[in-house]
């Protein structure tokens, strides 16, 4: 499906990645990238990885999006679990590639249809 403004299509698997991590809890993360005016799937994160496995998944010098299941404990002692959208677009990535990912956010995200919060990150 692709979309008007940035001309950027989304692969199928992207929704049915992010599903699975949503209903199922089969994974932790899930990264995408951008190849060939297509958002494509980047690389899956199993359900014991961690917030550390996840930033180090990332590129130095790419821009990325990923969906992450955080898992916290409530100040009450509950179990609580919430899934962000995250926007990585390091400093040393191209200009280019940042426009890019920042005009084509809208397209993957209307897609997956979800989200409960969204991050933006430059790695600083």
């Amino acid at each position: 499906m692709a979309n008007a403004a940035s001309g950027m299509a989304v692969h199928d698997d992207c929704k049915l990645r992010f599903q699975e991590l949503k209903a199922k809890r089969n994974y932790r993360f899930v990264t995408f990238k951008i190849e060939d005016q297509q958002v494509t799937i980047d690389k899956i994160g199993g359900p014991n990885e961690t917030y550390d496995d996840f930033t180090l998944s990332l590129p130095v010098n790419e821009c990325r999006y990923a969906v992450f299941d955080f898992d916290f404990t409530t100040d009450e002692n509950v179990q609580k679990s919430k899934i962000f959208f995250i926007t990585w677009c390091p400093d040393t990535s191209k200009v280019r590639m940042k426009m890019v990912y920042a005009s084509s956010k809208d397209p993957i995200q209307a897609r997956i249809r979800w989200y409960t919060g969204r991050v933006a990150s430059n790695g600083s």
